[in-house]
């Protein structure tokens, strides 16, 4: 591709993102496609021949487009948000433009230092201490994959040279995220020795059933090696008492990993800093800067105490990486499993550098008051109710009927292309969720969604019974008026 070529398509492109940005609520958060339907649009067979990038392009806008799921519009309020602003986007482009492998200091020192910048200026921003070290993975199921590695190297320094010792432990709430436990899998833990504690009403692990279970498996010969404790936990964004829990760690010498890669970005907003009260005695420290933090995924961090743990743990450097300046440098691919990496920093650097600290809270702030304008809403109808406590922007609700009407509202306010809730179960309960964050919602937003849910929840009041009577189960609202071509103007 020559020079003007390559010109014309990138501003192509880029006017087709800007237009998407200004025009994106008029597109359906949800695609209305079956399973296979793109895959039959495709050619069964590789192009021989190369084609002109305007068709590419167009058949992108055609094709690809109207199949997606909409993350980055304003009304994907499922899972946790994520939210990509436009300088990542930015950033994207120079990432790929360049294209380096941040393996190594010498294979990129700017990646390398803009990296350790980057990350103290969070780590300042939070409140952490000086002492954390901070490295950028892919996702947070790498990130506490590598903080438990270091933990089973921490309590069982041999387990490197000889392999797993049997008996260690890993401690997990009911309500911590699945990567956890998957995480003790495949590192050779094995299930059976991850212990699942309960929670209290809140959904907060409980950490007397945590000590109970910890001198159970000291009696029984076990060894406790990591807890791992949530500040924003996947179903419900609950808060463990990490203090409570930091001082089990230290009486029992057990590693302790704080998972905050939901709830740790509201850190930030200085009203919210109460969020992290214990988090800096946790050995380990998790954030999702692509989740809450408006860097386009993916850009997970982990921080921790001791460093020297973790790359003792994932270093094995053969003589073809090895550098005249190792001894002076950080050559972050020693400090986990992934050899090349993405310049991730840069993206994490124009972000924090266009909005300034203060336009991050005012951002974090305005996701915040959305959900309590939300749980309002809940609070004041009679037909709903809140399911879980709203400590950041993640509200759980559910109607006042049964889990089969629950499913049905949902499935009906996601059907109409207008929104997109997720769900989970509390208490043994079907519950909706809410979950505010992306950069561009906004209070007509979330008006508009709720409307959309009682709307939705009145027609299926009156149908519900004859639905289940003749078994023809859900009927979604009908939300062709929604659907319009994929890039608009194109």
């Amino acid at each position: 591709m020559k020079p003007a070529e390559f010109l014309r398509a990138a501003d192509e492109h880029c006017r087709w993102i800007a237009e998407y940005f200004e025009h994106v609520r008029d597109l359906p958060v949800l695609p209305d496609i079956q399973p296979g339907e793109l895959r039959n649009q495709m050619p069964s067979l590789a192009p021989e021949e190369g084609e002109p990038i305007e068709q590419i392009f167009a058949d992108f806008r055609s094709v690809i487009g109207p199949a997606l799921t909409l993350w980055n519009h304003p009304r994907f309020l499922a899972y946790f948000s994520i939210s990509s602003t436009p300088p990542s986007i930015l950033a994207e482009l120079l990432i790929a433009t360049l294209n380096v492998n941040a393996m190594l200091w010498k294979t990129s020192p700017a990646a390398t230092e803009l990296e350790e910048v980057t990350l103290g200026w969070i780590r300042q921003w939070l409140g952490l201490p000086d002492e954390y070290f901070g490295i950028i993975y892919d996702t947070a199921s790498v990130g506490v994959l590598q903080a438990l590695d270091a933990a089973r190297l921490w309590i069982c320094p041999e387990c490197r040279s000889e392999g797993m010792r049997p008996g260690l432990t890993v401690y997990i709430s009911e309500h911590t995220h699945s990567s956890s436990e998957r995480a003790a899998i495949m590192l050779g833990f094995g299930q059976k020795n991850v212990r699942i504690i309960g929670v209290d009403a809140e959904f907060r692990m409980r950490a007397d059933l945590l000590e109970d279970a910890i001198r159970r498996d000291l009696s029984d010969g076990k060894t406790p090696c990591c807890i791992v404790a949530s500040i924003g936990s996947t179903s419900a964004s609950a808060i463990d008492p990490v203090p409570a829990i930091a001082d089990i760690a230290d009486r029992y010498g057990i590693w302790l990993h704080v998972d905050a890669a939901y709830g740790g970005s509201a850190a930030i907003v200085p009203e919210m800093r109460h969020v992290l009260a214990g988090a800096e005695r946790a050995h380990s420290f998790l954030l999702n800067p692509h989740k809450w933090l408006y860097v386009s995924i993916d850009c997970s961090v982990l921080y921790i105490r001791h460093p020297e743990v973790l790359r003792r743990a994932a270093s094995l450097t053969p003589e073809y990486l090895r550098t005249k300046q190792d001894s002076d440098v950080v050559n972050y691919s020693e400090y986990g499993v992934q050899l090349g990496r993405r310049f991730r920093a840069l993206k994490l650097w124009y972000v924090l550098r266009y909005y300034g600290r203060q336009g991050i809270i005012a951002m974090l702030r305005e996701s915040i008051r959305l959900a309590q304008l939300f749980k309002s809403f809940v609070q004041a109808d009679e037909d709903f109710e809140l399911s879980a406590p709203v400590p950041f922007a993640l509200v759980c609700f559910r109607h006042r009927s049964d889990d089969d009407f629950n499913r049905c509202l949902l499935e009906a306010v996601n059907a109409s292309g207008k929104a997109f809730l997720s769900h989970t179960v509390l208490h043994g309960r079907f519950v909706l969720r809410c979950s505010i964050g992306n950069f561009q919602t906004n209070e007509a937003d979330i008006r508009d969604v709720w409307e959309l849910i009682r709307a939705s929840a009145a027609r299926l009041e009156n149908e519900f019974a004859a639905q289940r009577q003749d078994g023809r189960g859900c009927a979604p609202v009908d939300g062709t008026e929604t659907r319009q071509p994929f890039g608009r103007g194109a």
